[in-house]
C-alpha cells in the first residue's frame, strides 16, 4: 500500500473519531539511549514491566485478576504467561482502552474512575519492559466496529469507510507520524526512569482480512481491505519508531496471519464470540500464547 493510501486511511479514522491527542511534543523528554541495553540476558527473578493496552490486558483469554479493577487484565495474558516460563517477577500495569497518553499520564474510566499512569510502574530497578501501545490513539478498532459497522446497514455493497478517507491524506500522514512519536516519548521517559532496562515494542496481530467479509465482521464488503490496511499501518508505524530507536520489536502480525477475524480458526473474537474465552474484537488465547511464544524466543 502507498504512503499515501495510508496517509488516507489514517485520515479517515482521525476525521471519524478523534486524535485523542496522546503524543505530544516527543522533544519534551531528555534524551537517552534506549536501545543500549538490546539483547541485554533476562534470568529469573527480574523485574517484568508490561504497558499496554487491551490487546495486552486481554480480558476473557482467563480468569480476571480481580485486584486489575476497571482495566480488566487476564490472569493469562501474554505478560503472565513469559512471566511463568522464565521466572519473571512481573507488574502488569496495561489496561483496556489505552492510548499513548495513558501511559504517561492518568486514563480516566466511565463512572469516573481514575488509573494511575502506567509508567509509574517502571522503576530504576526494572530489568524489561514491553510496550504495546498506539491504536487506540486513533480509536484504530473503535472507529472500524463503531462508525464503519453503522455506515454499512445503509450501504453494505460499497466502501462508505474508505469513501471517507478520500482527500484526506497529508492530515493522515501526521497522525502517523504522531502514533510514532508518542512511542518515543514513552521509549524516552522509560529509558530515563530504568537505565538497565531492556524495552522491547510488542505489535498488533492481524485482527482483520485482507478482503473477504464474514458475519463476524460486519462492515461493508468494500471496507474490509480499508480495515485491514488501517491496522496494517498502525502496527507498521510502530515498527518503524522502533528500528529509528534502536530496539527490538516483536512481529505478532506476521505470526497471526491467516487467523484473523474471519478465519477458519479466528486468534481473534468476532462481533458475537460463541466461545467464553474472548471479548468481541479481541484476542482468543491463541493469540496471546503465540505472543508469549515470540517475546519468550527473543529473550533467549
Amino acid at each position: 500500500m502507498s504512503r499515501r493510501r495510508a496517509a488516507s486511511v489514517c485520515a479517515a479514522l482521525v476525521m471519524a473519531g478523534g486524535l485523542l491527542g496522546a503524543c505530544g511534543d516527543p522533544d519534551e523528554e531528555p534524551r537517552h539511549d534506549a536501545g543500549a541495553n538490546k539483547g541485554r540476558s533476562i534470568a529469573a527473578g527480574d523485574r517484568y514491566v508490561a504497558l499496554g493496552d487491551s490487546y495486552t490486558a486481554a480480558y476473557l483469554t482467563g480468569e480476571t485478576d480481580p485486584e486489575s479493577g476497571a482495566c480488566l487484565r487476564s490472569l493469562s495474558n501474554y505478560p503472565r504467561l513469559v512471566t511463568e516460563r522464565l521466572g519473571l517477577e512481573l507488574v502488569d500495569a496495561s489496561c483496556g482502552g489505552a492510548t499513548s497518553r495513558d501511559v504517561l499520564s492518568p486514563q480516566e474510566k466511565e463512572g469516573g474512575t481514575e488509573v494511575p499512569a502506567q509508567i509509574g510502574a517502571v522503576t530504576e530497578d526494572t530489568d524489561l519492559v514491553t510496550i504495546s501501545v498506539g491504536a487506540n490513539d486513533i480509536d484504530l478498532y473503535g472507529i472500524v466496529i463503531g462508525t464503519c459497522v453503522s455506515l454499512a446497514e445503509s450501504d453494505p455493497d460499497g466502501s462508505p469507510c474508505t469513501d471517507l478517507a478520500e482527500g484526506a491524506e497529508d492530515k493522515g500522514e501526521r497522525n502517523l507520524a504522531a502514533v510514532g512519536d508518542a512511542l518515543a516519548r514513552i521509549v524516552r521517559t522509560v529509558a530515563a526512569k530504568a537505565p538497565k532496562a531492556r524495552v522491547i515494542v510488542v505489535g498488533y496481530p492481524q485482527t482483520f482480512p485482507p478482503d473477504e467479509p464474514c458475519s463476524d465482521l460486519p462492515i461493508a464488503a468494500g471496507d474490509v481491505a480499508f480495515a485491514y490496511d488501517a491496522a496494517r499501518e498502525v502496527t507498521e508505524t510502530l515498527r518503524s519508531a522502533a528500528d529509528t530507536m534502536g530496539i527490538e520489536y516483536v512481529d505478532v502480525w506476521s505470526a497471526t496471519e491467516g487467523h484473523d477475524i474471519c478465519a477458519k480458526d479466528p486468534w481473534i473474537a468476532g462481533a458475537e464470540p460463541e466461545r467464553g474465552d474472548g471479548f468481541a474484537y479481541h484476542p482468543f488465547p491463541e493469540e496471546q500464547q503465540t505472543v508469549a511464544d515470540l517475546l519468550a524466543d527473543a529473550l533467549g
